[in-house]
């Protein structure tokens, strides 16, 4: 897609207003170009399976059909709480299963949708609930460039998605487990994604820990939405497959739709954890990852070794 035509859009406040970051105790941190998400040093007030701003059995009263060229029934329920709501997030085996809103932009001050306080592009859903109110871990948010509409032309070729790493393993705490467990990618390699439009799976092909400070690295993938030209894509995908330490061979081609999954890792300095995977083609199967394309590469170094016995026969 159009860079230009998508800055117009979404009335971006401009390339200077680069995003901020929170500290692991949540004070501001200033320092331009960081990216907008915060540590695992503390933990949710309280865990559960209703999804932060719903109350309890609201998915009951609600009839999930998708309609061609037209909202599905739960975005049409789901707008009506929060203009803002994009879609909808899930990872089985994680407790990643939330609606996700797109950051307004830059706000205001004095606009009463927003509480009348000034924020940054990429700020308010750090600390705020669905509806809007104060919540210390946020809500899952999509970046305020994010294109994610029901015209897939014009949908951006990298959605990045942010949340916090909270200790008890809500909104994308549990995404740990990815780097601690190598095993775990076998059980849970697909992301499901759906806008207000229309479902979408994703496969995993990458995960890894890279800086977010925009100073200390000149990999800024926060900034990397519209991956337009064959270099740029290919750059951003070749960055992401060299730096993961599990070598999962899924073949990733320049037309493909990625996702990025971006939240804290916990450590000294500012550095984040991201997840990058890529929409699934025609006749590959969410929960099937042998019929996902792996390279050539990795079928041939994983093909079974014929025994010399074997051959003989």
């Amino acid at each position: 897609m159009d860079k230009k035509k998508k800055i117009i859009i979404s009335g971006a406040a401009g390339a200077a207003a680069l995003v901020l970051a929170l500290t692991s105790v949540f004070t501001l941190k200033k320092d331009k170009g960081t990216v907008p998400t915060v540590s695992d040093a503390t933990t949710a007030t309280e865990v559960t399976t209703t999804p932060p701003g719903l109350p309890e059995g609201w998915e009951n009263n609600i009839s999930y059909s998708k309609e061609v060229n037209g909202l599905s029934g739960r975005a049409r329920s789901l707008l009506r709480l929060n203009p803002d709501i994009y879609g909808w997030i899930r990872m089985h085996g994680t407790q990643v299963d939330y609606p996700m809103t797109r950051d307004p932009g830059g706000v205001e001050k004095d606009n009463a949708f927003y509480g009348g306080e000034e924020y940054k592009p990429n700020w308010f859903y750090l600390d705020h609930d669905l509806d809007r109110s104060y919540k210390e871990s946020g809500s899952i948010f999509m970046d305020y460039r994010d294109m994610f509409g029901s015209d897939e032309l014009e949908q951006s070729e990298n959605l990045v998605i942010y949340g916090h790493d909270m200790l008890d393993g809500s909104m994308m705490g549990s995404l740990r487990r990815y780097r601690q467990d190598y095993e775990f990618y076998k059980e849970s390699p697909f992301i499901e994604l759906s806008s207000n439009y229309r479902d979408y799976d994703y496969v995993i092909f990458a995960f890894l820990v890279t800086s977010g400070s925009y100073d200390a690295t000149d990999f800024h993938y926060w900034m990397m939405e519209e991956l337009d030209t064959k270099e740029e894509f290919d750059g951003y995908v070749e960055h992401c497959v060299k730096n993961c330490p599990l070598d999962m061979g899924i073949d990733v081609q320049y037309g493909d739709k990625l996702v990025t999954l971006s939240t804290c890792y916990g450590g000294e300095g500012n550095y984040r954890f991201i997840i990058v995977g890529r929409r699934l083609r025609e006749g590959e199967v969410a929960g099937d990852l042998s019929s996902v394309k792996h390279t050539e590469e990795y079928i041939k170094a994983h093909q079974p070794e014929t025994t010399e016995a074997t051959e003989a026969s």
